[in-house]
């Protein structure tokens, strides 16, 4: 693998590290979004039950509950990348990045006592400082845990089984990793607080450009949809969401950085009857509601096309499939499985696939449309979007339907007029199978080993969310025709030796299944 190749290959298994914090994120969101809701006065006068001080205690507890997760977002960064990141030590990696988080933060507490910068407890959110597990450090927030989490990683997989001499033998191994992990988390700790200025001010100057109107909401939506094959959609969403190229926000006199921790604030601490919700258009331009134009409108009109263009006798056999690539982004916010359907027979179709998504983005925005946090599916609509006031969620179905329509016509005027082989469409020999749809992933992990030319050629398995990732010795041994009958749904090689199988949400059963299998073969 060239050096090219490995910081391709580096930088996608860092995209994936990111959705280890932001998968529980979602969830908590929404719990926090409900919860939330139910509590709003307005609420309460339209269900006078919810009055109810029980209910409302509980409610409240929830939401207490739920708000520890962002309340400590850069740990969870921390943790979540150096799971990610790391390849031989997992648990010790985590454990070290903790540990050099703490490192990081007091570091920085004492090189800002010694330069004499350290600011009062009035004036410390003005000047970027903040309080974070008892210390007074600079707000480096998502990007301090990222950090500790890459010394935590690095320093897991290459010191794990580090041998000293033998009067220092107690400290050889994995309990070297935290002790180094000190050192690193100290060196950066001394060395950021020179940078930060010249960093902050970088991403401000290009969020100069990213913020303008609506040229960021296009912006946003092409780089999301376009960096989605590569794996790297995942940073530039962190790139938006945690850094000053989101914008800074000031609300009751505290500085957020990024648009979430932003968002954050205003959809639980503030709510619709503050002046900071007339902010919402201004974050939500980046958020879900453009991702619930795909996955609520868009998708199911492609899935539609590939239906009405296929064969007749293969529409029974496909009717599942598409339904399945249909459903998994209205319920899960998953898209890889229908995106990668078309997108390598059909790239330009792609290319206006992204642009269909921009445009609609950008009409929301100009039509002052508020519902937004992470995902896009039909809950989050139904929660951050009906159960909120002053949100213009029919916004989202005045854009969405003419779109599903355009998409719809668009999709399968080009599939029968180019003859794209999107499913239902292939050769009389093509056979389905219901492998994925059964659950039955040790006969699929078989396929999978086979195809890939057997245990013997493969170096390392791992998954994201939709596609299993195999570093191969020789790429020349794959059978791409067996590797259909597995039941994937998209086969394509990023890089030398390395290959993706795409098999939608479930793909880490698929991932364990052949994990196991390679252990039984060896």
């Amino acid at each position: 693998m060239t050096k090219r190749e490995r910081f391709s290959e580096g930088i996608q298994r860092f995209g994936r590290s990111l959705l280890l914090p932001i998968a529980i994120m979602a969830p908590m969101g929404m719990i926090l979004g409900l919860t939330g809701a139910l509590v709003q006065g307005y609420m309460v006068e339209r269900v006078p039950f919810l009055a109810n001080e029980t209910l409302q205690l509980i409610l409240t507890s929830l939401r207490s509950i739920a708000d520890i997760i962002f309340s400590n977002i850069p740990v969870l960064f921390a943790m979540g990348v150096a799971y990610g990141m790391s390849r031989k030590e997992k648990g010790i990696s985590v454990f070290s990045s903790i540990i050099a988080y703490l490192i990081l933060n007091i570091t920085i507490n004492v090189y800002l006592k010694a330069t004499g910068t350290l600011a009062d407890a009035e004036t410390m959110a003005q000047v970027g400082q903040g309080m974070v597990l008892g210390i007074q450090t600079l707000r480096l927030d998502v990007l301090g845990g990222i950090i500790a989490g890459l010394i935590g990683a690095f320093a897991a997989d290459k010191y794990y089984n580090k041998e000293l001499p033998v009067a220092f033998a107690f400290f050889s191994g994995k309990k070297f990793v935290p002790m180094v992990s000190i050192v690193w988390a100290t060196i950066a700790g001394l060395i950021i607080p020179f940078f930060w200025a010249y960093l902050t001010k970088g991403l401000i100057a290009l969020s100069k450009v990213i913020l303008v109107g609506a040229v960021g909401p296009f912006v946003n939506a092409l780089m999301v949809r376009l960096l989605i094959p590569l794996g790297l959609h995942h940073v530039w969403s962190a790139l938006i969401r945690f850094t000053p190229a989101g914008g800074t926000y000031v609300i009751d006199g505290e500085t957020f950085t990024g648009i979430l921790p932003t968002l954050n604030e205003v959809l639980f601490n503030q709510g619709p009857n503050s002046e900071a919700w007339e902010m919402l258009p201004e974050l939500t331009k980046f958020m879900a509601q453009n991702q619930m134009l795909v996955t609520l409108f868009i998708i199911p009109a492609i899935g539609l096309a590939m239906y009405k263009s296929a064969y007749a006798k293969n529409r029974p056999f496909v009717k599942g499939i598409i339904i399945t690539m249909v459903i998994t982004p209205f319920l899960g916010n998953i898209t890889e499985p229908m995106e990668f359907s078309f997108l390598f027979i059909a790239p330009l179709l792609y290319v206006v696939y992204v642009l269909l998504a921009g445009v609609g983005a950008v009409a929301l925005y100009l039509m002052g449309t508020g519902v937004g946090y992470i995902r896009g599916t039909i809950f989050d609509f139904a929660i951050f979007g009906l159960m909120y006031e002053n949100t213009r969620w029919y916004n989202i179905l005045i854009v969405g339907v003419p779109l599903a329509i355009a998409t719809y016509f668009i999709f399968k005027w080009a599939i029968e007029k180019y003859n794209i082989a999107t499913p239902g469409r292939e050769s009389d020999e093509y056979e389905y199978n219901n492998l994925i749809k059964e659950k039955r992933y040790g006969e699929v992990a078989k396929i999978v080993i086979e195809a890939l030319g057997g245990s013997s050629n493969i170096v390392n398995v791992d998954n994201c969310v939709t596609r299993l990732r195999i570093d191969l010795k020789d790429m020349n041994l794959v059978n791409k025709e067996r590797l259909k009958d597995s039941g994937t749904s998209g086969i394509f090689f990023p890089m030398k030796n390395h290959i993706h199988i795409v098999f939608g949400p479930n793909v880490e059963f698929v991932k364990n299944a052949v994990t196991d299998e390679l252990k039984m073969i060896s």
